[in-house]
């Protein structure tokens, strides 16, 4: 009698359960997959949906790259997964990742998680669609011109030399990543937003500590409850869009006076009045958080990058140094730097062209199938997110032999006439390029100048881990000791 009962809350405890868990998988399974469209006759890509409701986000979330890495080698180059509350096909590859960025408005469209959604707004860059999302980068791209870029060098080139001096002034290491985010963060506060550096000195740290916590939870469940990601994500974000919304004020003010600034900030503001729509100033502090956000986290991880592979690869230092000498001796004057002169210095623009192939700081972009369609003998349903990587593109581009290895050399000889140029896509691709990539490469450079040219570094730890949430950083924030070169 005692076996049998024993046998009995055996079965109620632990078989019943695990048997239920295991139907209950099945049934999820069925159900993810009920958006096949059978009027296509291609099946779908392979893959797994996860945990019910969950899906694999978790396993994202947590393991990042290593997950991604895991799923491509296990499924291929087109697979589907089940992430942020949607069935998803995920893509990689030169051919495949050019149907997706030429088939916006054709056979996709821009759509970011719900999450991301909520927390950047909906009127941002990346959001909008048609004439809303023309006029806006149109606005944007004035402030990104050559002629703003020539004005933005100064500034740059002051706050990147007060960094390095810094750096080189402290007896302990400095602590890279953390660095750089608050270096690029200055900067886009005073290049993009117009912010002045003293109120950038009152009110560096809570933003900074805002930005960090807005950023964390970007990508989170959509469950807007007390202490979940996405609620600690508006809360942060709603600090941040306070402090913008005193500067937007201000220049509304100084602009009515007839006072000029030439930020992409009051760019949006012109804009936003000239269209002859109702001035709305939460779309514009949407706009300006997205632009911090693209103009600051970015670069921050391609900056840190850059001192990583500097400092593993010194014959690539010294050839930079060898570069700016003879630059020097040609005219170049390093301390008053412009574009004209940056745009001189070839070989550091490769060393940030090969840092960004190896580690572009963001993996990849989201849209929305608008209708069935079929990709490289699969069908991606209508409905079904869809993510482009740019980094498994990258890893697995026959344009770059020898992946693993960084050498920008490989970068001076021009690609073939046949090759893809979706090879090499850091800045994603089609009519949603990174309308900041140019502003990116002019700020890269002169950090890449002023470093070079001032520093020698050691990496304490060696080669980092990598993660990426939602760029990508190292785990041990990369600690260094930097020296002057000059003594």
């Amino acid at each position: 009698m005692a076996l049998s009962a024993l046998l009995a809350t055996f079965l109620c405890t632990i078989v019943l359960p695990v048997l239920l868990l295991l139907v209950a998988l099945k049934l999820w399974d069925v159900y993810a997959v009920r958006g096949r469209d059978p009027r296509c006759p291609c099946p779908l890509p392979p893959g797994s949906m996860g945990l019910p409701f969950i899906g694999e986000t978790l396993q994202l979330i947590l393991q990042r790259r290593k997950f991604l890495r895991m799923k491509r080698q296990k499924y291929g180059l087109i697979y589907r997964t089940h992430l942020f509350g949607r069935p998803t096909v995920r893509v990689s590859g030169a051919e495949n990742v050019r149907q997706i960025l030429l088939g916006e408005h054709r056979l996709v469209s821009v759509q970011w998680p719900a999450s991301v959604r909520t927390i950047l707004g909906s009127d941002t860059l990346s959001n909008v669609h048609g004439l809303q999302h023309k006029n806006k980068k149109k606005a944007i791209l004035r402030a990104f011109s050559r002629e703003a870029l020539e004005l933005y060098v100064p500034v740059i080139q002051e706050e990147v030399r007060a960094a390095v001096q810094d750096w080189l002034q402290r007896e302990s290491c400095v602590l890279v990543y953390p660095e750089m985010k608050r270096l690029m963060f200055r900067i886009a506060m005073r290049i993009l937003l117009g912010f002045q550096p003293e109120q950038i000195r009152t009110d560096e740290q809570q933003l900074v500590e805002a930005f960090e916590e807005m950023i964390k939870n970007l990508f989170s469940l959509p469950i807007d409850v007390p202490f979940s990601g996405l609620y600690r994500g508006l809360k942060a974000r709603n600090f941040i869009h306070s402090k913008i919304e005193e500067n937007i004020r201000k220049k509304v003010q100084d602009s009515d006076r007839g006072s000029q600034h030439r930020d992409a900030l009051q760019q949006l503001i012109d804009s936003s009045r000239q269209s002859g729509e109702d001035f709305s100033l939460q779309a514009i502090k949407e706009s300006a958080t997205e632009l911090l956000f693209g103009g600051h986290e970015t670069t921050a991880s391609t900056a840190t990058s850059l001192v990583m592979f500097l400092g593993l690869n010194p014959e690539v230092v010294k050839r930079l140094r060898q570069e700016l000498k003879e630059k020097e001796e040609q005219g170049l004057d390093l301390l008053s730097l412009d574009v004209q002169g940056l745009e001189q210095l070839k070989f550091a623009g490769c060393v940030i062209k090969e840092t960004l192939r190896i580690n572009p700081p963001v993996p990849g972009g989201f849209r929305v199938a608008l209708k069935t369609f079929q990709l490289n003998g699969f069908q991606i349903p209508e409905g079904w997110n869809v993510i482009y990587s740019i980094c498994d593109t990258h890893e697995v581009a026959d344009l770059f032999p020898d992946r693993e290895d960084f050498r920008p050399e490989r970068f001076l000889a021009e690609p073939p006439a046949d090759a893809c140029r979706f090879q090499y896509i850091p800045f994603g691709g089609g009519s949603r390029m990174c309308v900041g990539k140019e502003f990116a490469k002019v700020l890269l450079k002169v950090f890449l100048v002023e470093v070079v040219s001032r520093c020698r570094w050691t990496l304490l730890n060696g080669p980092p881990t990598m993660k990426t949430g939602p760029t990508v950083y190292p785990v041990d924030n990369l600690p260094t000791k930097f020296s002057s070169c000059l003594d």
